[in-house]
């Protein structure tokens, strides 16, 4: 693997400059008249992918990180437009393509398919079964309210966090309270009721505390359920992951990183992205979130998928935390920084 581009003071600044650019032509231009025409062009281009009368469908992220040539990362920093579907140079106009340079930045167009929350799937038998204490990276959720029911979901438990003395379990606003649909004191169990809980004898925590999730402008997918007593939860993970520091570690581009989640297991990753602006599609709508990180899985295989939403990203060496998994497309995964959750909920990691 090629080492990293140096940057500079200077040089971050050039390239969150044109990020921000980017940003805001093809994450919120409403219309091609609201962007330059430079990029209007690149967002026309759009179109031919997504068979849509609304071309910026297409664009689901924009972020900072290594250009990949040839499907290899190379050492050079850029721009990086991630879209649901990328259309070979030969089937579109040279005048329609995304520009290969942005105030003077590289760019590069990177096929994600669409990001949306990862709430709901089959999972391996551990990590759904029921375990008493509770590990992170099992399998947690509420229950609908009537007339919905009749649904069932699962999320994951990302860790356990305390304030005051008293223990929470960790994980996403949309895992523990539907999108911010329910209220604070519904009951929250292990294993979620998708794999197997039982509403009458498996519950295990309340709902706390959630960050209300935003049209736009959101940093965390982030929501706490106290636990029902300090007897229920375990400091420890189902399998493969050990945190060995209560201290955060900021996210940077190439960290080796790794994560125990409900449905997919213990998978390991690199992350490509550290200041991505993504937009997610939920049940409640699509919410834009900014400054993301964007992780890709070793060996072709995929870090995450439906139902590890909450999941902690924890740094492979260090095994300090780093992210919380909350969406994903087929090959990319999105996760919050933790510094970002810890802060908005006002609560500490504990090992």
């Amino acid at each position: 693997m090629s080492a990293q581009e140096p940057i500079s003071s200077k040089r971050l600044e050039q390239l969150r400059s044109a990020k921000a650019v980017a940003v805001k032509n093809f994450l919120q231009a409403k219309s091609f008249l609201e962007a330059t025409p430079q990029i209007a062009r690149a967002l026309r281009s759009t179109a031919r992918a997504t068979a849509t009368a609304d071309p910026g469908l297409n664009i689901v992220g924009v972020g900072i990180g290594r250009k990949r040539v040839g499907g290899k990362l190379t050492a050079r920093t850029c721009v990086r437009v991630y879209v649901q579907r990328k259309l070979p140079k030969r089937a579109m106009a040279a005048e329609s393509m995304v520009p290969a340079r942005l105030d003077g930045v590289e760019t590069d167009v990177i096929e994600t398919g669409a990001f949306r929350a990862l709430a709901l799937s089959a999972a391996i038998q551990q990590a759904r079964s029921r375990l008493r204490p509770l590990k992170a990276g099992c399998s947690i959720g509420f229950a609908f309210p009537p007339p919905k029911d009749r649904f069932v979901m699962a999320g994951t438990l990302g860790a356990i966090v305390e304030r005051g003395g008293v223990f929470y379990l960790l994980s996403n606003n949309h895992v523990l309270a539907d999108e911010g649909q329910l209220a604070a004191g519904a009951p929250i169990y292990q294993p979620g009721l998708l794999d197997g809980g039982n509403a009458a004898t498996d519950q295990v925590a309340t709902l706390t505390q959630f960050v209300p999730l935003l049209a736009a402008g959101n940093t965390v997918d982030a929501a706490l359920a106290q636990a029902d007593g300090p007897a229920l939860v375990s400091r420890k993970f189902v399998s493969g992951v050990t945190l060995k520091s209560v201290s955060p570690l900021d996210a940077t581009v190439n960290l080796a990183v790794h994560k125990m989640g409900r449905t997919t297991g213990y998978t390991r990753g690199t992350i490509e992205d550290v200041s991505a602006d993504v937009k997610v599609g939920y049940d409640t709508g699509e919410y834009t979130f900014s400054n993301q990180i964007i992780i890709n899985g070793l060996a072709q295989q995929a870090f995450s998928d439906s139902g590890d939403s909450g999941s902690l990203i924890v740094a492979r060496t260090s095994g300090r935390a780093t992210g919380l998994l909350f969406a994903g497309s087929t090959s990319y995964t999105i996760a919050n920084h933790i510094g970002a959750v810890l802060t908005a909920l006002g609560v500490a990691l504990v090992r």
